[in-house]
Parts: structure tokens; C-alpha cells; sequence
């Protein structure tokens, strides 16, 4: 099977607690997100097909009420970053229900990054 994404991540402004939904662990911190899936960044390696249950935590902002975002995955793929302690974990959403493709369209609005093309001079 083809681990490669099809759909560029978009990443993010805002800082994320991801936890495992069922053991209430933090795993780490969202690095990236798309609508198939996303990006974690922590200490521990994960398995590749673990299927967990995630529960992301997006932050609250004065026009942007807090988001919880709780969503089965499957561990895609699991590397150790270079000269570090983390690894990157990429997960696959396994279920996106109505509710929570809403929630991550707007995350998406609301907290990627701004790519401006601009010409000093």
C-alpha cells in the first residue's frame, strides 16, 4: 500500500495537545492536519496499524470557540526525526462522520498558516 498522502497538510498556527482518546495519555502535538488525516509530533513510537481513537484538543480563541475533535486512525507510518528526541507519526483518519469534517474545514480556516507570495524590493 502507498503511505504517501494525497492531499497537502496544511500546518498549523495554534498549539495542539493530541491525546489517545481511551487511556487519556497525551501523545504528543499536532503538526500538521489535512481532511485524511495528520501529523504528530512526540516522544513515543507509535506502531504502524495501531488503530486508536484521537482526541485533539484546538485552542479558543476571542472569534473561535474551543474545538474537540475525536476521530478513529490508523497509524500510517512512524519516523524518528533526525538529531532529535520526537518522532513523527502520520495518522489516516478511519471514519470522518458530518460533525467532525465541519470541525476540521474550519480549524483549517481558522489556524493554518497564511502562504503569501510577496517580492521585496
Amino acid at each position: 500500500m502507498n503511505e504517501k498522502r494525497k492531499n497537502e497538510r496544511s500546518k498549523l498556527i495554534a498549539f495542539t495537545p493530541v491525546y489517545d482518546s481511551l487511556h487519556k495519555i497525551l501523545l504528543g502535538y499536532l503538526g500538521d492536519l489535512s481532511k485524511e488525516g495528520a501529523l504528530l509530533i512526540g516522544e513515543t513510537p507509535m506502531e504502524i496499524n495501531t488503530q486508536i481513537t484521537l482526541m485533539i484538543d484546538f485552542p479558543a480563541t476571542p472569534e473561535f470557540p474551543a474545538r474537540r475533535l475525536i476521530i478513529p486512525v490508523r497509524v500510517a507510518w512512524c519516523r524518528h526525526e533526525k538529531s532529535a528526541q520526537y518522532y513523527n507519526t502520520g495518522f489516516e483518519f478511519r471514519e470522518i462522520n458530518e460533525q467532525n469534517k465541519t470541525i476540521i474545514d474550519s480549524i483549517l480556516q481558522r489556524y493554518q498558516f497564511r502562504r503569501v507570495n510577496s517580492v521585496a524590493g
